[in-house]
Formats: C-alpha cells, sequence, structure tokens
C-alpha cells in the first residue's frame, strides 16, 4: 500500500455547501448541508463536461465538515487530480444524522444502526437529486430513471459508522451505485458488529441482495479496507474473508484492476480519518474505469 505525502499543488479544487431539506424521525422538516469538493477546472457554465461523483460519510459523533478537518483529504483529491492519476471527480461529504448539532447524548450503537438505516431514504430521494440537480454529474437529470442509467459513474463510501452506511447502500441502493468503499466498518444488517459476530448471516444478506439486484459480477465493485490495529478488523476482516468464498457474487482480487472485491488490511494502522483516507488514496485510480 502506498502512503501519501502532502504535496504543494498548484491547481487546487474548491469546497463549498449544498442545502437541501429532509425529515427527522418525527417528520419535522429540517434544513441540512453537505460539504462537496469540485475539482480545479470545475466550471458551472460548462454543460458539456459531465464528472464522476462519489459520496463520502463520515464516522459516528462526525459531521460533514469531518473528512476535510481530519486528514489531508483535498491536499491529496488535488494532487491525484493534478498529475492525472485520477480523472477529476466531485465528492459529496454528507451527514446522516437528521439534526444540526449531530449526535445527542453519548455513542449508542443501537441509535447509530438506526440513523444509518434511516439516512437511506434521504440518500437517493432527497441528497442524490439536490446535489446533481447543481453539479454535472453524468445524469442527464434527477428522475430516478436518469439516477439509474448513471449508476456507473456513482459511487459511495465511508468511514467507521460511514463504513455501515455504506453497506446498507450497497443492500439497498445498488441501482444508483455501481462502487463502494467501506473503510474500518463492517455489515451491521443482521447487528450491530454483526460481519463479526454473525460473519455468514450477514453475507447471506448481502449475497441475497445481490442477486434480487439481477447485476452482475462487473456492474459493482466493492473497495473495502481497515487496518491490523483497527479495532474495526475484527469485524470487517471475517466478513471480507466469508465474502471471498461466495464468487458466485463476490470475485475477490488483489489487483485492484481486476474482480470486484477488493480489500487493504494496513499493518500498524488505527481507527482514524488520517489512516484511512490513504486506502481511498490507492483505490481512487480505480473507481469507475468499469463503464
Amino acid at each position: 500500500m502506498k502512503n501519501y505525502q502532502y504535496r504543494d499543488v498548484n491547481f487546487r479544487g474548491t469546497i463549498e455547501r449544498i442545502m437541501y431539506t429532509t425529515t427527522n424521525f418525527a417528520g419535522e422538516l429540517r434544513d441540512k448541508y453537505a460539504n462537496v469538493y469540485l475539482p480545479y477546472g470545475y466550471d458551472g457554465e460548462d454543460c458539456e463536461r459531465r464528472y464522476n461523483i462519489l459520496y463520502l460519510m463520515h464516522g459516528g459523533g462526525g459531521n460533514p465538515d469531518c473528512w476535510i478537518d481530519c486528514c489531508k483529504i483535498k491536499n491529496m483529491l488535488d494532487y491525484v487530480i493534478s498529475v492525472k492519476e485520477v480523472e477529476p471527480l466531485i465528492v459529496v461529504f454528507p451527514t446522516y444524522y437528521k439534526e444540526k448539532i449531530g449526535r445527542v447524548g453519548n455513542p449508542d450503537a443501537a441509535l447509530e444502526r438506526n440513523n444509518v438505516m434511516f439516512f437511506q431514504k434521504e440518500l437517493v430521494e432527497e441528497l442524490l437529486p439536490a446535489v446533481e440537480k447543481k453539479y454535472h454529474t453524468y445524469a442527464e437529470d434527477v428522475t430516478k430513471e436518469k439516477l439509474i442509467s448513471s449508476r456507473m459513474h456513482r459511487g459511495f463510501g465511508g468511514f467507521s459508522m460511514g463504513s455501515c452506511t455504506t453497506w446498507f447502500a450497497f443492500m439497498q441502493h445498488m441501482d444508483y451505485f455501481s462502487t463502494y468503499v467501506p473503510l474500518s466498518g463492517d455489515c451491521w444488517a443482521v447487528e450491530c458488529m454483526g460481519g463479526g459476530t454473525n460473519t455468514k448471516e450477514t453475507v447471506d444478506l448481502l449475497e441475497k441482495s445481490v442477486i434480487e439486484s439481477g447485476y452482475s459480477p462487473n456492474q459493482y465493485f466493492i473497495y473495502a479496507g481497515t487496518g491490523t490495529e483497527d479495532p474495526a478488523n475484527r469485524a470487517l476482516t471475517p466478513q471480507i474473508e466469508e465474502m471471498k468464498k461466495r464468487q458466485n457474487v463476490f470475485q475477490f482480487n488483489e489487483d485492484f484492476a481486476k474482480g470486484n472485491l477488493h480489500f487493504i488490511l494496513a499493518e500498524g494502522a488505527v481507527h482514524a480519518y488520517e489512516a484511512v483516507y490513504e486506502y481511498l488514496y490507492n483505490y481512487l485510480p480505480y473507481l469507475f474505469k468499469n463503464e
């Protein structure tokens, strides 16, 4: 695995906020924002050029600013685009919390799981249309049909509970996303930390969701990662190992350009944005290459 070092980049992208409206658990309207990374040279008046788009979720207790505040992700994006390792893309940093103050009270795994599950409807019905109506993605418009037809140019990923969010998006929204980047977090579809405690049952559900989607293995791609010193390793690694056995749907390959399941287990890496953004750095050149 390559490690990223800060670079002084002359051609820098920009960060801006987009506002949209959703509802909380009580059905009350709430205004929310997401941060949007726009690559250097993005021109809002140029309707001809289209961009791949990656939605990237924070971890528990976070907000849309976490990725940008806690690691060198913007500098890394600027660099890989400027040296042409990666085609210019749009990256969106949302939140699964409904209230502006984010998490209320002490960390609670069951409540976090509920938040992540409740976010799934908002993701495709409110966030995607708000973002892709404003920015030039491959969606010709934000009807359900056009969002689905552009799925090969759209991905979802996240760190920790954002990784949990990613696994739920994989199971529920394969029509909208082709690419998934779950970093340091397992699938909680069966129960909290179920990738480790109920590994077979968890992977059964992942396999079932793929089969029911009707997509073939060359139409969806998973780029997962964690560290040997990361507590998430205890649940994510067994889940990935079980997924490797289901070769009818998950075709593991250590070459990131081949297969549809990839996994980085970084020696000594811990549970932190500064660790997981480097997994993304290694994966970025391979995302959206399988149209």
